[in-house]
């Protein structure tokens, strides 16, 4: 059952343009002066208010939010990180649905969602793809979604996708392996991948094979997981069986990171170094270390739904981005993923979820 957050924020100074004002004056979210006539038909200039913001308090609008069950750490921070922006926020109220992994009471609770008329909808779906028809529903209801995370195979079905850069990701890891590994040409590559059904965990395969390829190698033994301990340890396990030599691992989820370390400690391993994804306060803390197989990490930020509901408010409100020309939030938001060594750790970790 939904539960709801409210929050309550001080108001700042002005209120955001009508759409004829804007069409007349002003970009983003701010005033801008408005021209008109005296009775006389001479042209004069108003003085507008002082400009305003992004955050300035406007009329109150329901967000409706689901995701998956919070069964590991990056899922768990994604969710605290939804609820803590709009806590933020006085004019919203968010509807928060229990996390599951089950596709068809997520398709309920988004059904609920429509039922109820929220102004908005912030969907991070277990199946992209599963989810799509609903959130369709609810765009054709008037409702604007907001896809986070698992895109949606039809562009109709969302107003707003929110994605890290799961292809950027694997590249990141792959171009980090290349320098590692300039001299050894013939150097061994493993990949323990997430879900493999899911098209982020394929982007980011293709994203560390084409990174790989640039500097001729190649992905040598790899094996599929589920982002969970127990499945980063079983399939690992499995992988460090199969593979007596390896050089370079790449793990793409440092919450499966977890089972990927304790697969190599009990497999009494270590001539390999290992890249993680997502960037865990775990894998930094082996990071900072010193003296562990780990030398780096992805990041594959867990604000992601935080964003979303961010956006879900100005797109309700009529809004767009003050930081923008443009008046309309945009209709894709794309994240960046730099890699974390042992030179930038610092600079991260404060802000690294807990797997």
């Amino acid at each position: 059952m939904a539960r709801t957050t409210r929050v309550r924020r001080a108001s700042r100074a002005a209120a955001v343009l009508s759409a004829v004002a804007l069409l007349a004056a002003c970009t983003g979210n701010t005033e801008a002066e408005v021209s008109g006539e005296d009775d006389e038909g001479q042209a004069s200039e108003e003085a507008a208010p002082a400009p305003g913001g992004n955050d300035e308090t406007g009329e109150t609008v329901v967000i409706g939010f689901s995701a998956p069950a919070a069964d590991h750490g990056w899922m768990g921070a994604i969710t605290q990180a939804a609820i803590e922006e709009a806590e933020s926020h006085e004019d919203v109220e968010l509807r928060v649905a229990e996390g599951t992994n089950d596709v068809n009471l997520q398709i309920s609770q988004v059904e609920t969602f429509i039922n109820d008329g929220v102004d908005a909808i912030v969907l991070l779906p277990f199946d992209g793809a599963a989810l799509t028809e609903i959130a369709t529903e609810a765009m054709q209801a008037g409702i604007p979604v907001i896809n986070v995370d698992r895109e949606f195979s039809a562009p109709e079905a969302a107003r707003v996708t929110v994605l890290g850069d799961n292809y950027g990701m694997g590249r990141s890891a792959g171009e980090y392996i290349c320098e590692r590994l300039a001299d050894q040409p013939d150097a061994v590559v493993a990949e323990v991948a997430g879900i493999d059904n899911l098209p982020l965990t394929q982007e980011r395969s293709q994203g560390f094979e084409d990174a790989l390829g640039e500097c001729g190698l190649d992905v040598d033994n790899r094996v599929a997981a589920d982002f969970t301990v127990q499945g980063g340890e079983s399939a690992t396990s499995n992988l460090l069986q199969a593979a007596p030599e390896i050089d370079a691992m790449w793990n793409h989820d440092d919450d499966q990171g977890v089972g990927v370390l304790a697969a190599i400690e009990n497999a009494g391993r270590d001539e390999f170094f290992v890249v993680g994804g997502a960037g865990s306060a775990n894998m930094m803390r082996e990071i900072q270390s010193g003296d562990s197989v780990v030398e780096a990490t992805v990041i594959y930020p867990s604000t992601q739904a935080a964003d979303g509901i961010r956006l879900a408010r100005l797109v309700a409100q009529g809004k767009g981005m003050g930081d923008l020309v443009e008046i309309e939030v945009p209709r894709l938001v794309q994240l960046y993923a730099p890699v974390v060594t042992a030179d930038n750790v610092d600079e991260y970790l404060d802000t690294a979820f807990e797997s």
